[in-house]
């Protein structure tokens, strides 16, 4: 005997800190919508709940990395990592979006049956595979793969005695005190993990193939915290919020339209610190220009003051083998160690591992384009939330929340079952993720890419985006179904009149 699954208005992938914000606005702007959040793990947090190195931290400031419905209180503008899954539960506890939550509920597949005008979802959960329909299918669960990292291929790994982690996985009862520690790479994971480990390693050394751009910035916001101090919470998180993103802004577009410049002033700025302009040189001055690659930003210049103790070291250079007492060098060095950490990057994955298709046929997302950062072509009412990489992931991600409750109340207001984004003329098709950064190269060929204009053109703006993302009209480049066009579930198909 056949049940028929449970169906709901809009499904939302991933229970972090986009889902969240997702399930707010679906709430509060679209109410009476059935909203069901779905989370593959035990708990709620995504990446601040899943990555638990010493010294994780945000990268952007908590007042556009936070929620804007949310102003974040907490001291510190670059916060760490259990400060802000701290701000998460409270912000979905307040807003009651915890009552929405389905944990150990893992999306594996999904199907947009184009008679119906509704999405096929396959489920895993701890009572076994099933399923359940919704209208609008929306991914939240970011576009990394969290259930493996990037791992090269280290000749000689199996020849070394000590210990291996990747900080994806970090050991809960991993003992690095009075160790000495390798960190390989020159991201952000990297030169968060260098200050956190040293005050109580041996000595901790960061190596790199090439150096990455890296600048300190201040731990706290000291204009910030005098305008708390004078104004009510909401209008003083609204103008810190805006002097950040202006701030953000002035930096990225300094960096691109003047990248000589800002290279001299950042070695300016780095040489100050260090003391040390052969160091700076060679360690801390990429090849590449400021934010062709994401920005590495250090808060206090932890990392540039354990360098100067001499808690830690930069090391430039290729690896040629791991070797039983650690890692030798194309140069012939040996880098001793009794851990060694692989902060080689992340895997990319679009959708969290979601391949959906349309009536039974897989979509080819490569083939397939970004309408303002968030639906694609080829997939009804379906929308994937990604962030800025030059700004505040929150930013955008808070804007395509609007977009999708903008477009459910278009489909109510016309009486319309589906929309899905249609090029009027041919695009000059462009990466997703135009970065040269390696973790980007290495997967980008898996994801739908941008166009060349309009609104197919995946800016790095939010000043802009955020002027045309609720005024862009949405007939022009969205295609939509009425919903006479589509079959009644439970219906026989012979009895509807069914059009094109």
């Amino acid at each position: 005997m056949s049940t028929t699954p449970e169906h709901v208005d809009v499904v939302v992938v991933g229970a972090g800190l986009s889902g969240i914000g997702a399930a707010y606005r679906l709430n509060t702007e679209c109410p009476g919508r059935s909203v069901a959040v779905l989370e593959a793990r035990d708990v709620m947090g995504g990446t601040w709940d899943l990555f638990r190195y010493p010294g994780v931290r945000s990268d952007s400031d908590m007042f556009t990395l936070g929620y804007e419905f949310k102003p974040w209180r907490a001291a510190k503008a670059i916060a760490d990592g259990p400060t802000i899954l701290s701000y998460i539960h409270e912000t979905a506890a307040e807003f009651g979006i915890d009552e929405l939550i389905r944990y150990r509920t893992k999306v594996v597949d999904a199907d947009w049956s184009t008679e119906l005008a509704r999405w096929t979802v396959w489920l895993e959960t701890p009572q076994g595979p099933s399923t359940m329909t919704c209208n609008f299918l929306y991914s939240c669960a970011g576009y990394y793969d969290y259930d493996e990292g990037y791992r090269p291929a280290f000749p000689g790994l199996d020849s070394f005695t000590g210990q291996v982690v990747h900080p994806q996985f970090w050991p809960e009862d991993l003992e690095y005190a009075g160790k000495r520690v390798v960190i390989i790479g020159s991201g952000a994971t990297a030169v968060t993990l260098v200050p956190a480990m040293a005050p109580s390693a041996a000595h901790v050394t960061m190596l790199q193939r090439s150096p990455s751009w890296i600048a300190a910035i201040p731990g706290s916001d000291k204009i910030a915290d005098r305008l708390r101090e004078k104004l009510p919470p909401r209008l003083a998180h609204r103008l810190i919020r805006s002097k950040n993103i202006a701030q953000q802004l002035a930096l990225y577009n300094f960096c691109q339209t003047f990248p000589d410049r800002a290279r001299k002033v950042l070695t300016r700025l780095n040489v100050r610190i260090l003391g040390d302009p052969e160091m700076v040189a060679e360690h801390f001055t990429p090849s590449y220009d400021p934010w062709d690659q994401r920005f590495c930003a250090v808060p206090d210049a932890d990392l540039f003051r354990s360098i100067k103790r001499g808690d830690a070291e930069v090391v430039t250079d290729h690896i040629d083998s791991f070797v039983p007492e650690g890692i030798r060098l194309r140069s012939g060095r040996v880098l001793e160690a009794d851990v060694v950490v692989s902060a080689t990057g992340l895997k990319l994955l679009p959708f969290g591992g979601i391949e959906p298709s349309v009536d039974g046929e897989v979509l080819d997302l490569h083939e397939q384009f970004v309408w303002q950062g968030a639906m694609i072509t080829g997939l009804p009412n379906f929308a994937v939330c990604m962030g800025y990489t030059n700004a505040s992931w929150t930013l955008r991600a808070d804007l395509t929340h609007r977009l999708v409750c903008r477009v459910l109340h278009h489909l109510d207001r016309h009486d319309y079952a589906a929309g899905v984004p249609l090029p009027r003329r041919e695009l000059e098709e462009r990466p997703l993720l135009d970065l040269s950064s390696g973790y980007i190269q290495r997967s980008i060929a898996q994801f739908p890419r941008q166009g060349d204009r309009g609104p197919w053109r995946v800016r790095q703006n939010y000043i802009l985006d955020s002027l045309t993302t609720m005024r862009r009209g949405l007939r022009g480049s969205m295609e939509f179904t009425p919903r006479s066009a589509v079959r009644t579930p439970g219906a026989q198909p012979e009895d509807d009149a069914l059009t094109a």
